[in-house]
């Protein structure tokens, strides 16, 4: 039996906002579905997140990426997921510029992938669209400190909360996502001090990265954690060296071709019944 063809209770917006001051939720990124399949097991939500455009397409930021492609994700991440709740981040002028904007892109998302929940950043004008969005039965996942989609303001991405009046306007952002109904608020790239105010402040269950031990979850982007860059943030810790890993095989694998190590007998096919016989080389010998 295919494990798509068990029965499992896939995660959603009321148990992850249930986990408040409770079991850490466990959440990472994930953009493909064989990786979704590898991480479904582990983790409560899976964050189809923007930084895809970084990670996977190459790009120098996550603005450039559009609402096609997080679909496309999208899509490919709940084919490899059972389990885990999964979120579709909205890209950068997805919906900035009305509730209506928001809704209609948000719907969209949720419709051709099938994912639970989009994500959004939070700031001043947001708040509103969080709750309209909710109020429409699109649960929202907010995002305060570091924003990311902001990186043309500031410049470079930075750590947030270093000013007392910094340090306010993110609780604000904090607090009026968390009234206007969003069912967890990422933080990311402030003081734990301030991270520890938010996780107090707010009914929701906020989820860490690059903030405190003690939010209610953390989340890292899965290709840091696996070591597949040569720089990483501050706040992650790498758990493997795939980059070397992957590095090596590819290495082996080219010395392989070029010495006709490969393909072996046992990799090729001999469908006439006989011996596959190895290819005749220039000089009228066979090689290895």
């Amino acid at each position: 039996m295919s494990r798509h063809s068990e029965t499992v209770r896939r995660l959603a917006a009321p148990d992850i906002r249930a986990r408040k001051g409770g079991d850490p939720v466990v959440c990472l990124t994930a953009y493909t579905a064989p990786m979704a399949e590898i991480l479904d097991p582990h983790c409560d939500l899976l964050l189809v997140g923007d930084s895809l455009g970084m990670v996977v397409h190459g790009m120098p930021n996550t603005v450039g990426v559009t609402l096609e492609m997080m679909i496309l994700h999208g899509q490919a991440v709940m084919r490899g997921a059972q389990r885990a709740m999964v979120v579709v981040d909205m890209p950068f002028g997805s919906y900035e510029s009305s509730p209506e904007q928001a809704f209609a892109n948000a719907s969209r998302v949720l419709k051709e992938t099938g994912a639970q929940a989009v994500k959004v950043e939070a700031g001043p004008t947001v708040a509103p669209t969080v709750a309209f969005l909710v109020e429409r039965g699109v649960p929202v996942m907010s995002h305060v400190g570091l924003l990311p989609q902001a990186v043309n303001i500031d410049g470079k991405f930075k750590a947030k909360g270093r000013t007392p009046e910094e340090r306010k306007r993110i609780i604000d952002d904090a607090r009026a996502s968390d009234r206007a109904g969003a069912f967890a608020i990422v933080v990311e790239g402030v003081d734990e001090s301030l991270a520890n105010e938010i996780t107090l402040a707010v009914k929701a269950p906020t989820i860490g990265i690059g903030a405190s031990p003690a939010c209610d979850g953390q989340i890292l982007v899965v290709d840091d954690l696996l070591g597949l860059f040569d720089w990483t943030p501050k706040f992650v810790r790498r758990y493997a060296d795939l980059k070397s890993v992957i590095g090596e095989a590819a290495q082996s694998y080219a010395q392989d071709v070029r010495s006709r190590r490969f393909p072996a007998a046992a990799e090729t096919y001999a469908l006439g019944g006989g011996k596959a016989r190895r290819p005749r080389i220039a000089g009228g010998e066979n090689q290895g």
